[in-house]
């Protein structure tokens, strides 16, 4: 069934969904395939998705089918040394899963939101949507002040040197001209599919992050580092967005509009993708975590909750902010760490056993889990960038530890 694009004066729905990104697409997706009336709201509803998403293949959620996976490889990554890493990596056919994530059964309206709140929509054309739940998934909003991850990408053949051969995570060897007080950046190496592979230099965060010139100069050089020449007709991935996004509410009834509704109380919408802020603070990896909590909320809804505080409360129970907390002190540390002090940080966390990599990385029900992966990378840096990691945690870790004492009693 193909989605049914409407203009109409005012709409009344179940549930409204703002932007049809990986977030707002698959919660779509999801709320009409369980029967729910759903309307989706986007500038260009059919805009063909470009970005590469990738994420470890344990972090896929069961309802995805293999189908929608390019490739999956085993990964390796070099800080100061090479590491094999446990997990598999995964790159989404990004066709392919945005195919999959039809709109059939849903409403779907191209326009532009003016404003909105836990109710009601009002568009760039004068149109009213009313609904029992907005759900706002349009992304984070541009802001130059907050951190943000950069990178450039070239599109390649596998064949082009036997390094494209295999997955790196992560190579933060300093073969691309730069020193050892420039502010650094890796090289990510992904295939695509079985003839494409995907190199990119990035930008990991930075306030400011480094430019796409910057970044450019420094792919093209590592790569005729290694044998790799490049004709100047390949084809470009820029990749640019805020890893900080506005922090989920203390409480899940804390409003997040500014809207009044009767009675003195402020309507909130359901806030999910970037726009929620579910994405790592450290790394910026959200489309996993997008695509399972969309499922959640849309089993929540079908079974009949609508209320934006009681799903919020699903989409970011106790645990998940105290991890979030967690992994924000991992940003400060980042961006606190002096240039040469990079590498030997992600030394320490490759050499973390899997388990705790995968507590820092993916979990968000176990903070002591995220917490013993932060210590224990502390304790194996140098002692000159402990006291970075230490000073870093100490304004937020005493009622994060508080938390956290109580949940593993």
């Amino acid at each position: 069934m193909s989605p049914t694009h409407e203009r109409p004066d005012a709409t009344t729905a179940s549930v409204v969904v703002l932007g049809l990104g990986p977030a707002g697409r698959s919660v779509t997706h999801l709320l009409a395939r369980a029967g729910v009336d759903v309307v989706a709201v986007d500038t260009a509803p059919d805009r063909p998705w470009r970005p590469t998403y990738a994420a470890w293949h344990d972090e896929l959620p069961a309802w995805l089918p293999p189908t929608v996976v390019s490739t999956t490889s085993p990964a390796r990554a070099f800080a100061t040394s090479e590491h094999e890493l446990a997990r598999r990596y995964c790159v989404l056919d990004t066709v392919g899963l945005q195919q999959h994530l039809s709109l059939g059964g849903a409403r779907v309206v191209a326009a532009r939101v003016l404003d909105a709140d836990a109710h009601r929509v009002h568009l760039d054309d004068g149109t009213a949507l009313t609904a029992d739940l907005v759900v706002d998934a349009r992304g984070s909003r541009p802001d130059p002040t907050l951190a943000q991850q950069t990178a450039i990408g070239v599109v390649l053949p596998r064949s082009s040197a036997p390094m494209l051969e295999q997955t790196w995570f992560m190579d933060w060897r300093r073969d691309n001209g730069t020193g050892p007080g420039d502010p650094p950046s890796f090289l990510y190496v992904v295939p695509l599919d079985d003839e494409h592979v995907l190199v990119e230099e990035t930008c990991l965060v930075g306030r400011p992050a480094l430019g796409f010139d910057e970044l450019r100069r420094r792919l093209h050089t590592r790569l005729a580092a290694r044998g790799i020449r490049l004709t100047g007709d390949e084809r470009e991935e820029h990749v640019r967005f805020a890893v900080e996004a506005p922090a989920a509410p203390a409480d899940p009834t804390t409003p997040t509009s500014t809207a009044r509704m009767p009675g003195g109380r402020r309507p909130t919408t359901l806030r999910l993708g970037a726009r929620g802020g579910l994405m790592h603070p450290a790394t910026g990896y959200s489309v996993a975590l997008a695509l399972d909590v969309a499922e959640r909320v849309a089993t929540a809804v079908a079974d009949g909750t609508t209320t934006a505080s009681d799903l919020e409360a699903l989409v970011w129970p106790r645990p998940a902010r105290r991890v979030q907390a967690l992994r924000a002190i991992g940003l400060t540390t980042l961006l606190r760490l002096p240039a040469d002090g990079v590498a030997q940080f992600f030394e320490a966390f490759f050499r973390l056993p899997t388990a705790l990599q995968r507590g820092y990385l993916t979990d968000r029900e176990h903070p002591a889990l995220t917490l013993a992966a932060m210590a224990s990378m502390a304790a194996r840096l140098p002692p000159s960038l402990t006291k970075v990691a230490v000073t870093s945690a100490l304004p937020a870790l005493p009622s994060t530890a508080s938390v956290t004492r109580r949940r593993v009693r």
